[in-house]
């Protein structure tokens, strides 16, 4: 992942649809809580990078069906644009509008919709570029399935969307499920959030949400979107000023009918963007450590030398990964579920106001109030690192840069050296915990891993020590001496063919790791699988047999 720099990380919660107990599935096995569906679904997302998506980092599952999302979050958005009532240039407006489409592009190519893309879903930083939050929603609940609220901002939302109503699995009076919404429901959004930039107000705010959604699919009836949304809120004139390529803009992403609105991919490439394209390089993924690509080829050192230069003051902590701040922090005492109950987004309610006023036999019960915590408050909670900094105060700045060719660098000099030096011959559990002593050997095996396979002794040194848990998947893949484009290679690998082992597999997987989030997920259950699979075709030789899986935990 890549670094922290000058973002936060942030946490919201909300709640899945909670399942009866007395139903099982098809394979005879209770129902797999929709807590445990989204938490498979959530891990595709912790490896979606872009410049303009906010990285996200966990997910972590409470009691009843309570899920906390931790992901990169920054404290300002196009929302606190809209309150100060100004318009924005022109020029913002492109700017915003084709960072915007890049990250939804992005998101597109990886077979993902935001759906509830907002003012407040935009965020800015410091240097004013477009962060998209919260663009894995819709994909990680499977459209909104596995909750009991509406993904998506009535105001925000496209017709097409609205027609559909609303669906919920549970719901009896519905014979099917509606057409998940596809990328050109992203651009209808798009459009109401720039008008609302070049208006300098939002839209629909003065009427109920029933009417909002009237109103919006009556605008099929009109030739001209655009002008009747300004006339409706009393911007015509300051519409009408716009340059022709943000009013060309507008009219295309308020396309009524989906199938004559342009997707992401093409609205990047249209005429409109000919003066803005240009400013922007496209993105490059970040090469992989199992890579055949060359890791240095785009390496550049900066004009001015003295930029490599460390401030005394630098925060170091910044410069390390995401993954890693989060990881540090959970280790110095952070706990997600006290964050948000000291900000009021978790309360707890006593439990005789839970009780209903009577159940029957079978169980159903009367009498109890909707509790309106199940409902999405899609607040995000920014987390303190200051207990974090205070215990990593004493690290020197040395500890973030190691030589490698030094003897010593893997236990750095800092003012608690001494105290490192006696933690080395702790128990391993203790060690584990401690923040000071993670942090060192996180670096250190992340500097030996960039140099890997060069370094391959060293990662063997180190490891006889210990293995930092963060790192322990790769650190034991460059012990294995796994080189080359290896991702590829599975790639390549025949996982769909039916083979005779087929059977045995779809028996031992669903009945076993049931004590583990992860593993007893569908996702983890169809990755299991294709694992299994491409271990028995790379192994004409060799025979599965029941529980071998187990060797693959």
């Amino acid at each position: 992942m890549r670094p922290l720099k000058d973002a936060q990380l942030g946490a919201f919660t909300f709640f899945a649809s909670a399942l009866p107990h007395d139903v099982c599935g098809s394979n005879g096995l209770p129902l797999t809580p929709n807590s445990i569906k989204i938490l498979g679904r959530f891990q595709i997302l912790k490896t979606v990078t872009h410049p303009r998506l906010c990285q996200y980092v966990d997910i972590s599952r409470g009691k009843h069906e309570r899920l906390i999302v931790v992901a990169e979050h920054f404290e300002s958005s196009l929302s606190d644009f809209q309150k100060q009532g100004k318009k924005a240039s022109s020029e913002k407006v492109m700017q915003v509008a084709y960072e915007l489409l890049e990250g939804l592009d992005f998101m597109n190519k990886h077979g993902m919709v935001h759906r509830a893309l907002s003012a407040h879903n935009v965020l800015m930083d410091c240097k004013g570029n477009v962060k998209l939050a919260k663009f894995g929603l819709y994909h990680m609940t499977d459209h909104g399935a596995d909750v009991d609220f509406p993904i998506g901002y009535p105001s925000y939302l496209a017709p097409e969307v609205i027609a559909q109503g609303s669906f919920h699995p549970s719901d009896s009076s519905h014979d099917e499920a509606p057409l998940p919404s596809g990328p050109k429901t992203d651009v209808w959004s798009l459009g109401v959030l720039l008008f609302e930039l070049c208006a300098g107000r939002r839209l629909l705010q003065n009427i109920e949400i029933s009417e909002r959604l009237k109103f919006i699919l009556t605008l099929g009836c009109m030739d001209d979107i655009v002008t009747v949304l300004a006339e409706e809120h009393g911007c015509l004139d300051a519409i009408k000023e716009l340059p022709e390529n943000v009013l060309e803009l507008l009219r295309k992403c308020l396309t009524f009918l989906p199938s004559k609105r342009p997707t992401p991919a093409e609205l990047l490439g249209d005429p409109v963007f000919n003066g803005v394209s240009c400013l922007y390089t496209p993105f490059k993924k970040p090469v992989s450590l199992f890579s055949s690509s060359l890791r240095c080829a785009h390496l550049e050192l900066p004009d001015d030398i003295s930029d490599l230069c460390k401030d005394d003051d630098e925060d170091y902590l910044s410069e390390r990964a995401i993954n890693e701040v989060y990881h540090l922090w959970c280790l110095a005492g952070g706990d997600l579920e006290k964050e948000l109950t000291n900000k009021g987004i978790i309360q707890s309610k006593p439990p005789i106001c839970t009780l209903a006023n009577f159940v029957l036999e079978d169980g159903e019960s009367f009498g109890q109030r909707r509790d309106r915590s199940f409902l999405l408050d899609d607040t995000t909670v920014t987390l303190s690192l200051c207990q974090l900094g205070n215990r990593l105060r004493d690290v020197a700045g040395e500890a973030y840069y190691p030589l490698l060719e030094d003897e010593q660098s893997s236990l750095p000099q800092s003012n608690s050296s001494n105290e490192l030096s006696t933690t080395v011959k702790l128990p391993l559990i203790i060690r584990e915990r401690d923040t000071e002593y993670q942090l060192i050997r996180i670096i250190l095996f992340d500097r030996l891993l960039k140099a890997y396979p060069y370094k391959k002794n060293l990662v063997w040194k180190e490891a006889r020590v210990d293995i930092p848990p963060l790192v322990r998947g790769l650190v034991w893949a460059a012990l294995l001496a796994i080189e080359g484009d290896i991702q590829a290679k599975y790639e390549s690998t025949d996982k769909d063919t039916p083979i005779p082992t087929d059977r045995q597999i779809e028996v031992d997987i669903p009945r076993c790791h049931q004590y583990d989030e992860l593993l007893s997920s569908p996702q983890g259950h169809i990755k299991f699988r294709r694992v299994l699979k491409a271990w028995v075709v790379s192994h004409p030789d060799l025979v599965y047999w029941q529980g071998q899986y187990l060797l693959f935990h």
